[in-house]
């Protein structure tokens, strides 16, 4: 997915909008998930933009693209998702079907650094031939300021580091299999939000110093694999 429909948010004939890609599909996230309505103060904090930006971005979605609305200007609940918007989120849906806070403390064998830190995972169908070396997740989590991200692939049975030739994935004698414990722990949340794993399906784990730092991390660095 290219996001082609989105190329027009970036279009200015002044300035060019200092909110980038990754904002706008958590920004369509956040709107799903608040169907009542959500304002620009709360998506400026959940996105860690500024005002400006946060005005700018809800305009440029309501006006050009046509993926919000008010549903009554009398009263003042925020933005919702159109059909339009609610069919496009959709179908980011059938790539990133989740995008979870989790337990930076069970994540220890995975992330170096654990102390004060937060995470996040994703889930990206079908995307282990997308992974080259995993720098270029990581340096997209650094990009919006993360401390990092990275990847794990499920290989039909069990969740494991990718191989380190990337082109296929190996025998678990050739991979480092994930423990029990972090596998159980991320079957239990699949299992609650009705998502199955297939072969080839990569979780990307990123990390920060806030959990909405975290989130834009991980769900960057998801991006690279599509």
């Amino acid at each position: 997915m290219k996001f082609e429909e989105l190329d027009e948010l970036f279009l200015s004939p002044t300035i060019k909008p200092t909110f980038e890609r990754v904002h706008v599909i958590l920004a369509l996230y956040m709107f799903g998930e608040n169907r009542e309505g959500m304002g620009r103060y709360r998506l400026q904090k959940e996105l860690l933009i500024g005002e400006g930006t946060a005005r700018s971005l809800i305009k440029k979605l309501n006006e050009k693209i046509k993926f919000i609305t008010v549903l009554d200007k009398k009263i003042r609940k925020g933005h919702v998702l159109t059909e339009v918007g609610i069919k496009y989120l959709k179908e980011i849906k059938s790539m990133i079907p989740i995008i979870k806070e989790v337990e930076t403390s069970v994540l220890k064998e995975i992330i170096i650094e654990a102390e004060n830190i937060y995470s996040y995972f994703c889930v990206i169908k079908n995307a282990f031939h997308n992974i080259t070396n995993g720098v270029s997740q990581r340096d997209a989590a650094i990009k919006v300021n993360g401390s990092g991200a990275t990847c794990l692939v499920f290989n039909g049975k069990n969740l494991i580091f990718p191989s380190k030739s990337h082109s296929k994935i190996g025998s678990e004698n050739e991979n480092m299999i994930l423990s029990k414990n972090i596998s159980a722990y991320f079957e239990s949340i699949l299992l609650e939000e009705n998502i199955k794993l297939e072969k080839n399906d990569v979780l990307a784990i990123g990390a920060g110093k806030s959990p909405q730092r975290a989130r834009l991390a991980t769900l960057n660095a998801a991006l690279t694999l599509l």
